[in-house]
């Protein structure tokens, strides 16, 4: 099972684009920077940056209502992806 939950803030405004075609798909670009935990030993360990999509409906929410520091909670699947040029690299 796939299913991710997480909170973080807004690190710039979504970037919102739409699809060409007859029904055209709001496609929402955004990332959420979320604190790490907060250890014994290491009282400011930083964050980690997720970059997530958002499309149709839940893409046209963020573009009316996510702004930049906003702290938000998401909820989906994580998909992860490599690219290979003709180069192989």
């Amino acid at each position: 099972m796939n299913h991710s939950v997480l909170m973080g803030r807004l690190v710039r405004e979504p970037e919102v684009r739409y699809s060409q075609g007859e029904q055209s798909t709001a496609i929402a670009r955004y990332t959420l920077a979320i604190d790490r935990p907060k250890t014994r030993n290491n009282q400011n360990p930083g964050a980690d940056f997720i970059p997530c999509v958002a499309f149709g409906r839940s893409g046209e929410f963020a573009e009316k209502y996510f702004h930049q520091g906003m702290r938000v909670l998401v909820s989906g699947r994580i998909q992860t992806g490599s690219y290979v040029n003709k180069d192989g690299q």
